[in-house]
């Protein structure tokens, strides 16, 4: 038995998993989440922030400490796409190995979506065939088609909930007129980015992971907190995500961030997310979707596994 650790270094969100592993099966000994917002600003800018930097590499280098407190040797940390698009990433990557002592590994937007593939397929193993992934995250909105014998057909489009939350988003209620605004520029964006391998998808289940999606279903089933095992495997339809989004529309700010199961941070990005995933359900010609807790950080612990 040896002990792995990931570190999902994400636009808006870090992802921290510890497990003991024994070849290809393992268990979790600790799991983590901060909300770090590293893309903040990027958009507008190209460039990583001073203040986000700074706050994520001190995230990481608590993760990698707590990891190392659990004895744990080989320590992953996998940056995306806020670290794959910055100008300056060189600075934050600097920044990162000299406060844990640690690479990252800055990774594509194909092999994110195959990575995140990978840690979601392995949690629905009752799902045999095709199925078809999209994971909505703080820069970028991958998707992927997973397909028996052969190498799934991956890619990743410039759409993520931290620009449009800075672009459409405020304090009050969310005109409707704004919505539709932001919804038009997702599908555009979508039709500009998605492959006609994606389009003609042909699988009978669609599977949706990382954060919108799940929190999505913890309101849908009106969780008091956050249960990873209610959550994964959660049959969300686009109906109830049009009802939720209207419901998120109609509350400001302050009352969307006190609503249960939505973490600190999210507030501001639960309907662009909304948005994103209802654009991509009419794109992909889906009225329903399986929710999957399992996403990248999985993903990357079963590449570690694999090339052991």
């Amino acid at each position: 038995m040896r002990r792995l650790a990931a570190v999902d270094l994400g636009t808006n969100t870090l992802h921290l998993l510890v497990v003991e592993a024994s070849r290809a099966e393992w268990r979790v000994l600790h799991a983590d989440q901060v909300v770090t917002r590293l893309g903040e600003g990027q958009a507008a800018t190209g460039i990583l922030q001073p203040a986000a930097m700074r706050r994520t590499a001190e995230v990481v280098a608590s993760f990698c400490r707590r990891a190392e407190g659990l004895g744990v040797h080989d320590v992953r940390i996998v940056g995306t796409s806020a670290v794959r698009n910055a100008a300056n990433r060189a600075e934050f990557l600097a920044m990162v190995r000299s406060s844990s002592g640690r690479p990252v590994r800055v990774i594509s937007g194909e092999q994110e979506a195959r990575l995140t593939l990978l840690g979601v397929r392995q949690g629905f193993s009752e799902l045999k065939g095709q199925l078809l992934l999209f994971d909505i995250g703080g820069g970028s909105t991958e998707f992927a088609l997973s397909r028996e014998g052969r190498a799934p057909e991956a890619v990743s489009v410039k759409i993520g909930v931290v620009e449009l939350a800075e672009r459409f988003m405020d304090e009050g209620r969310l005109d409707p007129a704004r919505y539709d605004a932001m919804a038009a520029e997702i599908g555009t964006r979508l039709a500009a980015g998605l492959t006609g391998a994606i389009l003609r998808h042909g699988a009978p289940v669609l599977v949706g992971s990382a954060g919108t999606v799940t929190t999505l279903a913890a309101l849908d089933l009106g969780l008091e907190s956050y249960d990873p095992a209610r959550v994964h495997g959660h049959g969300l339809t686009r109906l109830a995500v049009t009802r939720l989004t209207a419901r998120l529309a109609s509350l400001t700010l302050a009352e969307r961030a006190a609503l249960p199961c939505l973490e600190p941070g999210r507030a501001d990005l639960i309907i662009p997310g909304s948005a994103i995933c209802l654009e991509a359900m009419d794109r992909l010609g889906f009225d329903a979707l399986v929710v999957s807790d399992r996403g990248l950080r999985e993903g990357i612990v079963y590449e570690i596994l694999a090339e052991r």
